[in-house]
């Protein structure tokens, strides 16, 4: 099984957005972007329509929309590596099918209050699922191991699976967060607010590969 960590861009204006992008992709060649409209969650971030990256990096973007048909569009002319849409939001079974038909890569994404028998209805036509810990909209966040217990529902579901992980990942708890089954780990704050993210990137790095 490959690990990845991917850097996670959470921007409210153009400026921010820069300033995180050329960040995060200095650092790992697969990222991942949140966008947010404001009703699903309760903040509005850069909107994809305006979103650019490196072409060396492969860009996983977070959907936390209530109605994402509504971006599928801008969506498909960025042509990321994975989309990932909340199973709590509306028409998700379209937005899948829509991504999938021009073979872009879909996750489903699980809110902490949201059962891993949710995931059971996509579980065989998305490519990732996503347990999402973290503060809805925000960067930082708890990441509550106790969520864990979705990655083994998850596991027993579709064993092949790639699960990630978003909210509160740190070196204290990465290693646990590995050995449950994870292998996509979305650092935030962790990376964003260290005196070195440099730094804090490799160590967390060694300590997955380990």
């Amino acid at each position: 099984m490959s690990y990845n960590i991917c850097p996670t861009v959470t921007a409210y204006s153009p400026e921010e957005y820069k300033q995180q992008i050329e960040l995060v992709s200095s650092l790992s060649k697969r990222i991942h972007i949140d966008y947010m409209d404001g009703m699903f969650a309760p903040t509005v971030s850069q909107t994809i329509h305006e979103s650019w990256w490196p072409k060396h990096v492969k860009a996983d973007l977070h959907i936390m929309y209530k109605y994402p048909m509504k971006v599928i569009d801008d969506v498909l002319d960025h042509h990321p590596h994975l989309v990932i849409v909340h199973a709590e939001s509306d028409h998700v079974s379209s937005f899948v099918h829509d991504l999938h038909e021009h073979r872009i890569k879909v996750g489903i994404a699980l809110l902490p209050d949201t059962p891993a028998e949710v995931a059971h209805h996509f579980i065989k036509v998305v490519d990732h699922v996503l347990i999402f810990s973290g503060n809805l909209g925000h960067h930082g966040g708890h990441a509550d191991l106790a969520l864990l217990e979705k990655v083994t529902l998850i596991k027993q579901m579709r064993p092949d699976i790639e699960i990630g992980w978003d909210g509160g990942i740190d070196e204290q708890n990465i290693i646990a967060l590995k050995e449950a089954g994870v292998s996509v780990f979305n650092v935030g704050s962790a990376i964003h607010n260290a005196d070195n993210p440099h730094d804090t990137y490799q160590r967390m790095q060694e300590l997955i590969q380990s």
